[in-house]
């Protein structure tokens, strides 16, 4: 984007009255592009795998993760300049090989107003015990205001989230011959 045709105030005028030679152009704002803008560090996203980052093999681990519109404020080429990075998707990664992108930051169960352990849009189910490092990748897309409004800047920022242990346990059933109820000190009671 050319943000000269924008941002005319930026031109450096001449400080005498003798008008520029031909061809002498005054320096604007370069182009600016999305790698340009990583340097204003968008929120890293930390995973939660509910109940309390544990899980159980053969049914569904939920995961959520927090990421909301924000700004950050420095300079850029000696300029000031407002970034506003806005989540647009989230990659979760399982630690046992899988992955998913989803529009979604997920939804605690408490939230969604069901029990623990069903399906979500952001839940995994792991085949088999053990403790993995989950994480969540959040692609992020911005806009620049240079004192004037919000532009669009072109293209996204991926930014990693740190890892997060998640413990994956066997459940063993059995038939018992009377209820916790009627003999509290049973095993499972």
């Amino acid at each position: 984007m050319d943000w000269d045709s924008y941002i005319g105030c930026w031109n450096v005028v001449p400080s005498d009255d003798t008008p520029p030679d031909e061809g002498d152009e005054s320096p604007g704002m370069p182009p600016i592009t999305i790698t340009d803008l990583a340097s204003f560090s968008p929120a890293q996203g930390t995973v939660v795998g509910e109940p309390g980052n544990l899980g159980v093999v053969g049914l569904p681990t939920n995961f959520v993760t927090e990421a909301a519109t924000h700004v950050r404020s420095g300079q850029l080429f000696g300029f000031p300049i407002d970034v506003r990075f806005t989540p647009v998707s989230y990659t979760f990664h399982y630690g046992d090989g899988q992955s998913q992108t989803t529009s979604s930051p997920g939804t605690s169960w408490e939230s969604l107003g069901q029990a623990q352990f069903t399906p979500t849009g952001t839940s995994h189910t792991y085949a088999d015990r053990g403790t993995y490092d989950a994480s969540v990748d959040i692609a992020y897309t911005a806009e620049i205001d240079l004192g004037v409004g919000w532009f669009p800047v072109e293209g996204q920022l991926d930014i990693t989230g740190p890892a997060q242990q998640i413990r994956i346990f066997e459940a063993h059933t059995a038939l018992v011959a009377r209820t916790c109820a009627e003999q509290p000190s049973a095993p499972g009671c």
